[in-house]
């Protein structure tokens, strides 16, 4: 079904929604005003031959049928009669797996199927509840999203699915053009395609596409191939199937061309091995200057790459940098053991409605003694009473990078004598032991803590 969302260039997935559209198009396709439209792209880059096709088909479904992975949410999709539990258990799998790897969401799977086993039951569990289960999974507002949708279903739709990709993507808040393929198709049978990190690697490969794979113009033409691509008989086998060569064939940095089953319709596979013949231009070289889909002129064919040319590697954001000062409190709790103070995080924004220990956004630049200051200042602001900056104890330095930020946290411990209550109006707050805090919806970057 759905593996490691790889970006096109091997990064993490996208959310399965469309590109955002550049200034001045108007439409699908559409040039600026005034401008000349694109060319089409030569039937080099396309699938335009029906025999290949069937071919290509064929030799894939052989391949996964012999070669997949055992995976839960397979299992469920393969023998679930229900229709509606059938879509729901390929929903919950798609949004854990979209930027998150494999063997980390199979647990995570496995214990919340155990705990919601239907769209009523997870309509029903609150967010704590869903946070708790989510924690550690990264992306938090992927599980939010998706027991609104669910709650949203039971309440407004009778508690039945949506039965087609254009109704799920419609109806479903968080659910994408992507997710909503793969749920039509795995789950309903509907001769969809999709498209995702793995599918637009495996199909610039197969086509020798340069251009940027993250272009709406290139997104909408692999949707457009993966369209004629896949099988009408087996359409949720198949996307699984392109999806899967990608994961463990086709991969961002090592593809292990030798083992592909589709290495004979692979143009890129077939440029490494004959390299680039001059001066005609052959089908990997199409030979068009104004070519949409062909690598840019000042990006020429590495022939050290081979077929890692393609796609284009997309110029990664560099994370923003961020320092926080965290202070964990504890105390001897009334059996002996150590208890922590933990605070609830606003409910939007990065880690919505997580717990944490008491903690403050610093500005760039402060000294380690001005940071004591301002820790004391926010800890005293909560709590009420007079904190002094000599009585934090510095712990030391934990870095935590999130999708978009360099994140380090400057850890301080304050040991306590007694109980302390934080003002409920600034953040709900609670004593947990070391076992408790790990039972709760505590980021990853706490437990680092």
């Amino acid at each position: 079904m759905s593996h490691l969302r790889a970006a096109a260039a091997g990064g993490l997935r996208r959310s399965g929604g469309r590109a955002a559209r550049p200034a001045g198009q108007s439409r699908k396709g559409a040039s600026p005003r005034g401008a000349p439209a694109p060319a089409p792209p030569p039937a080099q880059h396309l699938f335009s031959d029906p025999s290949e096709i069937e071919a290509l088909r064929g030799n894939l479904l052989a391949w996964y049928d012999k070669s997949k992975r055992d995976l839960p949410w397979r299992t469920l999709a393969a023998t679930e009669p229900d229709a509606n539990r059938r879509a729901y258990a390929v929903w919950v799998s798609e949004i854990m797996l979209q930027q998150t790897q494999v063997a980390t969401v199979i647990d995570y799977y496995n214990r919340w199927m155990q705990k919601w086993p239907t769209l009523q039951a997870l309509a029903q569990a609150s967010l704590e509840e869903v946070n708790e289960l989510w924690a550690g999974l990264g992306y938090y507002s992927r599980g939010k999203r998706l027991q609104e949708a669910a709650r949203k279903v039971v309440t407004e739709l009778g508690g039945q699915m949506p039965r087609t990709a254009e109704e799920l993507q419609k109806l479903l808040p968080g659910v994408g053009r992507y997710t909503a393929g793969a749920i039509a198709s795995i789950s309903y049978g509907q001769a969809t395609g999709v498209v995702d990190g793995n599918v637009i690697r495996v199909l610039c490969r197969l086509r020798c596409i340069g251009a940027d794979s993250s272009s709406p113009a290139v997104i909408d033409r692999l949707w457009d191939m993966a369209n004629a691509l896949v099988d009408k008989s087996r359409p949720g086998d198949f996307n699984q199937a392109l999806m899967e060569l990608g994961a463990t064939v086709c991969m961002p940095k090592a593809p292990l061309c030798g083992e592909c089953p589709v290495k004979q319709h692979c143009r890129a596979r077939r440029r490494k091995l004959f390299g680039k013949p001059a001066p005609v231009p052959d089908v990997e070289d199409c030979g068009f200057g104004n070519c949409p889909l062909c690598p840019p002129a000042t990006e020429p064919w590495d022939s050290s790459l081979g077929v890692t040319n393609f796609p284009r590697k997309a110029v990664k954001k560099q994370p923003r940098v961020a320092r926080t000062a965290t202070c964990v409190l504890e105390r001897r709790g009334c059996h002996g053991a150590l208890e922590y103070l933990i605070v609830q995080r606003p409910s939007s924004g990065l880690l919505a409605g997580l717990w944490e220990f008491p903690s403050l956004l610093l500005a760039q630049g402060l000294q380690e003694e001005k940071q004591r200051e301002v820790l004391a200042d926010h800890l005293q602001t909560r709590m009420g009473w007079p904190v002094a900056a000599g009585d934090l104890q510095f712990i030391g330095e934990v870095i935590h990078v999130f999708s978009h930020i360099h994140q380090t946290y400057v850890v301080y411990s304050l040991p306590l004598d007694g109980d302390v209550t934080l003002d409920p109006a600034l953040s709900p707050s609670r004593w947990v032991t070391e076992e408790e805090f790990h039972a709760s919806a505590v980021s990853t970057a706490m437990k680092k803590v």
